[in-house]
């Protein structure tokens, strides 16, 4: 489950739009991401406010709001009257992100098994169908606009109210500190694997397992987007070394500490 979704125009089973138009804030935050991962915006930098606003033809107003959104995702550091630089994301702010998922996402997980309903799961299932369909056309931003309609869904059927508003903000800020690990480490289908044994779990109302199989989804996405970020820091290391380094940051973060497979 990776966090690059873009608007799609789809619907969900429920009438749900996938993802709202952008707004100009995120015009703003999505403009200043890409300049920073394409080399175009430097750590220790300072940038203009009212530049880039020229630059985009949006007003001051929305550029600040996207800015004070980056802020708050570790992304930059802004200051009113002076402007903003870039602050380097280190790979400690992915594994507090994904610590802070574990302890959010496998117990929805496990009373989603429990308390689910007939229609929750069957919209789990048609969520799965889409993403699955997204496969096939090698659609990676509605693939994972889907994936995240099914992470909503599961904890909407787990009662998971405040938690659902909390991951809005953590895969929000997961997407601006770092890449897809979709090309590199693994395919879409590979990533639609991992949420089937969930669904299946929560449709055999199996508490424990759904919540096994959801933490090993957390944890198999945190270990690689941290494995890339250690790679992106220090491209002298290979990706056996990045490996041995990302599991002992996870290790420091996270309660149950894994191991990164081969």
């Amino acid at each position: 489950m990776d966090l690059t979704a873009h608007s799609s125009g789809a619907e969900s089973p429920a009438g749900r739009a996938v993802s709202a138009p952008q707004t100009m804030a995120s015009q703003v935050m999505n403009h200043v991401r890409d300049a920073i991962q394409g080399g175009e915006m430097s750590s220790g930098t300072w940038y203009s406010v009212y530049q880039l606003s020229e630059q985009l033809g949006i007003s001051r107003s929305p550029v600040r709001d996207g800015l004070l959104r980056l802020e708050e995702a570790g992304l930059i550091e802004f200051v009113r009257n002076r402007g903003f630089r870039v602050v380097e994301p280190q790979p400690e702010d992915v594994a507090d992100i994904f610590e802070l998922r574990l302890s959010i996402e496998p117990p929805a997980a496990a009373r989603a098994a429990r308390d689910r309903s007939e229609d929750e799961l069957a919209e789990m299932k048609n969520i799965a169908a889409q993403m699955q369909r997204a496969v096939e056309s090698g659609d990676e931003a509605t693939f994972f606009a889907w994936d995240q309609l099914l992470h909503d869904a599961i904890l909407a059927a787990g009662h998971s109210r405040r938690g659902r508003d909390i991951l809005a903000t953590l895969r929000t800020h997961t997407r601006l500190l770092s890449d897809s690990t979709v090309r590199r480490f693994r395919s879409l289908e590979q990533v639609h694997s991992e949420h089937l044994p969930v669904i299946e779990a929560i449709a055999r109302q199996d508490p424990e397992l759904a919540r096994a199989e959801m933490a090993a989804h957390i944890r198999a996405t945190g270990l690689l987007l941290l494995r890339q970020n250690v790679l992106k820091r220090n491209p002298e290391l290979d990706e056996r070394a990045a490996g041995t380094q990302a599991d002992a940051i996870w290790a420091r973060y996270t309660s149950r500490p894994e191991k990164a497979k081969a």
